[in-house]
């Protein structure tokens, strides 16, 4: 029966994958994210508000509202978050996740008390994935290690 003869060294090292887009499909994309992710938040977060009722154009404005907010807001997380030290970055992250999730929650109809207590678990949670992933993808200075 034939067999492979064994090779020394294991996998063959190949380099980085290419990157297929252009520099402007990542400009796009990077606008287009918080725009997308904003207006699916928006509408859940209308959804919870009007709990099955008929939508109502103080519905929509409400929806088209937070969508705004969350787009700023996410867009300013992403740009600024990398600039700074993993510590600050993962807080920065944990904040905005848990404010998210406390938002949508609250919506609703739950009490401000279980709103705020599932929204620290959350918070909480990801802090520690947050920050293993940065201190696990950073050097001690913050530059990415690839």
């Amino acid at each position: 029966m034939a067999q492979a003869a064994p090779t020394t060294g294991g996998m063959p090292r190949r380099g980085p994958t290419p990157d297929i887009f252009s520099p402007h499909t990542h400009v796009m994309a990077r606008l287009a994210f918080p725009i997308v992710t904003g207006l699916i938040y928006g509408y859940w977060a209308a959804a919870n508000r009007r709990s099955g009722a008929p939508v109502t154009g103080w519905n929509l404005l409400f929806g088209f509202v937070t969508a705004l907010v969350f787009a700023v807001v996410l867009f300013g997380v992403l740009t600024i978050g990398p600039r700074l030290r993993r510590e600050v970055h993962a807080l920065m992250w944990t904040a905005f996740i848990g404010i998210a999730f406390g938002f949508l929650y609250s919506q609703s109809g739950e009490s401000i008390l279980r709103s705020t207590g599932m929204s620290l678990a959350v918070a909480a949670v990801t802090f520690i994935v947050m920050f293993y992933r940065f201190y696990t993808h950073e050097d001690a200075v913050g530059h990415r290690v690839r």
